[in-house]
């Protein structure tokens, strides 16, 4: 029997094994394929799908049911399923890492940001006392000059 390419085909009845329902079965054709058995040889009594009108078609499709091919087959989805996952999870991971990155160098730089502004303040806040002795210093040598013009005049008379 010749080995071809297997065609899958979904309606609204069937679903998949890894969902709870059956596929149904395309043949290269286009028909639904029908389930045969192995009648001799190595593989008797193994199920099958098979063209329903083979044999009396080139057709050729046949695909086993069950048995360890199909368990393989199945695991090894299975784990390309899961080594996905885990690529997906770690190209995030890697993803979530940088951001964490770019966060950080954001603080630390406006940490400096922060420290510069304080050493500015501090320069400032001295410059305003410096600033609030001499408006004093200059309001009393005012007062007083106001006095000794005061005095001077008063002295005059």
């Amino acid at each position: 029997m010749e080995r071809s390419n297997h065609q899958f085909a979904t309606s609204g009845s069937s679903s998949s094994s890894r969902g709870g329902s059956i596929d149904k079965i395309k043949c290269n054709c286009g028909r639904d394929a029908v389930v045969r058995s192995v009648k001799n040889g190595l593989n008797v009594g193994l199920k099958f799908h098979g063209c329903p009108l083979w044999p009396d078609t080139d057709c050729g499709f046949f695909k086993r049911i069950g048995g360890v091919r199909d368990e393989v087959d199945e695991l090894r989805f299975q784990l390309f399923e899961k080594e996905t996952t885990i690529a997906e999870l770690e190209m995030h991971k890697q993803m979530l890492e940088d951001k964490v990155k770019k966060v950080q160098l954001k603080k630390e730089n406006l940490e400096e940001d922060v420290q510069e502004l304080k050493g500015e303040a501090s320069q400032m806040r001295i410059k305003l006392m410096k600033s609030a002795r001499n408006e004093r210093n200059f309001s009393l040598a005012l007062i007083l000059s106001w006095v000794l013009f005061g005095i001077v005049i008063m002295s005059m008379k």
